[in-house]
């Protein structure tokens, strides 16, 4: 395929606006996917995608269409996730493609992550294609979001695209766009190979399968290929394209989008970001790569079955392979045993992470409660960075104490103001701007009082990230009937009133239970998580006190009574020194085995803290 007929493309849009919707016409269009084997959502391959109806992975697929001229093109599209948890999905599908369809929805408009996921392809200088669609909705009004999207992003009318990708219509107009509008690949194809890992997965017959964007040079079946972070050679077992699945070809040029069998069994010897190379004639520069996203939420994973630790670790470094995004780190745990200290993106990102583990992979998970990284100057003027509050240094080391603060932003109809007002308002949040979308003439038209309310707000907050760790997403959606849509990127840290609140069962602390909280919400927090745990935790044979603790200090307490056997069932006459006796035996029974009982710790206990939100 000569380079000035290929195209590289990816699809952007906020959560179910029909990314993978119009990916699926496209398949249609082009032939690549035969009638019969046809289905909804066709790239969403995972079963939690096709159950969850979202796209979690992003997806590579190279198709054929033929221009209006008669000329044959193929193009590369890679379909991305739209929640804003999977940005990192995001990023790199448009750091191996040169234009990206913009998609949104005709009747919901302009959302949190349409902003965020458009300003993401400006920074990468992608030529943007707006695409309204859904026009086939009752409830559809394409003018207006057309109206839209020249007002915020700067669009001309005539570059507007209107399609319907459920019934098809305009699809194939939204191709031969791609075709005129999105530039061919800049490659030269007679330099030194130079190969940019977007995304990898692991196969155990042929290793790591690296997802390549081809920049420079051309990649052969059998060549020797080097990684040049690492210096590693490996002979290609397989070069092929993704139509949708996995199919071997003779070679990828430059411009083309594919995957290469590397052959590589431990999983640090190629990741997303390396550039692959000719071993024979290496290239003197690598490509820029990724920045590498900081995790924003950690949590603690570990095996209920202590043996399998080493089928953990094995999981989560295959998945790691397949999403860079997650952070691991070997930790133990008094109460659990040994596990490890994960970083995730978000919450939903967490979410996922454990349930393909599970599923994927055969493991029973306990997750402790999930918890960020804050920065800690100790008394001697070092910053350290704390992501779990067992490593936090006792208070008379520690000089301040820095949170992680977000940048929010939020798009709601404009009835729903002073409800996002009151929720931000006792998240202890800074408003900074407020902005309509519409005009005012269309503001005051468009006060209907039902969901299709024409005058929609951007409300831009700040607000620390651990106030969103207590239900917050919820709440924003509850208080707006589900109509509120967010966005958030972590701004930077500053100083707080922050404490380290344990938990002590029986006494005995569990790390896995620590929080750090601001200092004001303390008290109600530890009687909070006391109360829960009183209810989660299962009655023993003997009493077991629950107790919250800043520092040497309790602050809150609880009890979970002893169950009681009735050691007086065949004392059923004589003196009443025999059933005394009988008693302070019980009595002194029970006080021994409070001194060494084990308090069994069920994965409630440890959920109990994420249902802490509003109640608060």
């Amino acid at each position: 395929m000569d380079q000035s007929n290929i195209r590289n493309f990816c699809i952007i849009a906020h959560i179910d606006h029909g990314k993978s919707t119009l990916a699926d016409r496209f398949l249609e269009i082009t032939g690549t996917v035969r009638p019969q084997d046809m289905r909804a959502q066709f790239l969403d391959q995972m079963d939690l995608e096709r159950e969850r109806g979202i796209t979690i992975k992003g997806k590579a697929v190279s198709m054929f269409h033929r221009a209006p001229d008669g000329t044959d093109y193929q193009l590369n599209l890679i379909d991305t996730p739209g929640h804003v948890d999977f940005s990192y999905e995001v990023s790199r599908a448009l750091a191996a493609a040169e234009g990206a369809l913009l998609v949104v929805d005709a009747s919901q408009g302009i959302e949190a992550q349409t902003i965020a996921n458009t300003l993401l392809a400006m920074e990468y200088d992608l030529m943007l294609i707006p695409v309204v669609n859904k026009v086939d909705l009752p409830q559809a009004e394409p003018q207006r979001v057309a109206a839209e999207l020249q007002q915020v992003f700067g669009f001309r009318e005539d570059e507007v695209l209107f399609v319907s990708a459920k019934e098809g219509t305009g699809a194939n107009e939204v191709l031969n766009a791609i075709v005129e509008r999105v530039p061919p690949p800049s490659g030269e194809g007679s330099s030194p190979l130079r190969a940019l890992v977007f995304d990898s997965s692991y196969n155990p017959y042929k290793g790591i399968i690296a997802h390549i964007r081809v920049e420079d040079g051309q990649v052969n079946s059998g060549q020797r290929l080097q990684v040049m972070s690492s210096g590693r050679v490996a002979e290609i077992m397989e070069v092929g394209a993704f139509s949708p699945a996995p199919e071997p070809t003779a070679s990828l040029v430059a411009g083309q989008v594919g995957y290469v069998a590397t052959g590589f069994k431990d999983v640090r010897e190629c990741s997303v970001g390396d550039t692959l190379t000719d071993a024979s004639g290496p290239a003197n520069e690598p490509l820029p790569g990724y920045v590498p996203l900081k995790s924003m939420v950690f949590a603690g994973l570990y095996a209920s079955d202590g043996e399998d630790f080493a089928r953990l670790r094995a999981a989560l470094e295959k998945l790691q392979l397949n999403d860079a995004s997650l952070t691991i780190e070997p930790e133990s745990s008094s109460a659990l045993g040994f596990g490890f200290r994960c970083g995730f993106l978000g919450l939903m990102h967490m979410d996922i992470v454990q349930e393909r583990l599970e599923r994927e992979y055969g493991l029973d998970l306990i997750v402790t409660a999930p918890s960020v990284a804050y920065q800690v100057v100790t008394s001697r003027g070092e910053t350290i960075v704390v992501d779990s509050p067992s490593k936090l240094p006792p208070p008379n080391e520690t000089s301040e104490i820095r949170e992680p603060v977000l940048g929010l932003t939020i798009v709601v109809p404009n009835r729903f103001v002073g409800a996002i007002m009151e929720l931000m308002h006792s998240r202890r949040s800074e408003f900074k701007r407020m902005e309509y979308i519409q005009g005012l003439a269309e503001q005051r038209e468009g006060q209907s009082g039902d969901g299709s309310d024409h005058a929609r707000v951007v409300l831009e907050y700040r607000m620390p990230l651990v106030e969103m760790l207590a239900d917050f997403y919820n709440q924003l959606k509850s208080r707006t009937q589900g109509y509120a849509s967010l966005d958030y990127s972590l701004e930077g840290y500053e100083a707080a009133s922050l404490v380290k609140v344990d938990i002590l069962i029986n006494q005995q602390p569990v790390e896995a239970l620590s929080m750090i909280v601001h200092r004001d919400r303390a008290t109600a927090h530890g009687r909070a998580v006391a109360q829960r745990l009183r209810e989660a935790i299962p009655r023993q044979l003997f009493e077991v006190p629950i107790q919250a603790a800043i520092g040497g200090r309790i602050i809150a307490r609880e009890t979970v009574r002893a169950l009681r056997k009735d050691v007086l069932a065949k004392c059923y006459g004589g003196d009443v020194t025999r059933k005394r006796k009988l008693l302070e035996k019980q009595r002194e029974g029970k006080r021994r085995l409070k001194m060494v009982g084990k308090v069994e710790m069920p994965q409630e206990a440890f959920l109990t803290l994420l249902k802490i939100g509003s109640e608060e």
